[in-house]
């Protein structure tokens, strides 16, 4: 068996990876993965809101962790690694989100979906961890670059594909 470059699923781990850098180091920017992320967001809270008022407002950053680990489960029980990669980068991409959302809990920056509570500045209020909002959403986004990290390193090598080799 010889390996050799599955060239469609290469280019593709190469444009996740120079697309998450660029979503990493530019936390401000909002592009199309936001506004899907936005959507599932809150909708979590909808989903959520049968449990009480703190899983509630906790179920939309749950419901934007769900997702995207729901697809790369999906993928990863079919045996398909590669496509498995791309939902996992997904939810590194919204570790990011979520990092900036945690951190901005006391500073209340962010602009908000209709104007309303902050997500974050309510939960670790509950927790009694306000204080603590930018250590905690360094971690966010350092487990969002753990993330990032092993999908796009996970989608090269799975890019490289044994194939049988053909007698002369």
């Amino acid at each position: 068996m010889a390996r050799r470059w599955d060239y469609p699923r290469l280019v593709l781990a190469l444009v996740l990876a120079v697309y998450g850098w660029f979503l990493a180091t530019q936390p401000g920017h909002f592009g199309f993965v936001d506004n899907i992320d936005l959507a599932i967001h809150e909708t979590g809270h909808l989903v959520f809101a049968p449990f009480g008022q703190f899983m509630s407002v906790l179920g939309g950053t749950l419901l934007q962790l769900i997702v995207p680990l729901t697809f790369a489960g999906y993928f990863a029980l079919k045996g398909d690694w590669q496509a498995a990669t791309v939902p996992l980068w997904w939810t590194g991409q919204s570790c990011w989100n979520i990092a900036r959302y945690i951190s901005d809990a006391r500073a209340q920056d962010l602009p908000l979906v209709g104007g309303g509570e902050h997500d974050w500045l309510w939960i670790l209020d509950e927790l009694g961890l306000l204080h603590r909002d930018l250590a905690i959403g360094r971690v966010v986004h350092g487990a969002g670059i753990l993330l990032y990290l092993t999908s796009v390193i996970a989608g090269v090598l799975l890019a490289r594909r044994r194939v049988p080799v053909e007698p002369l």
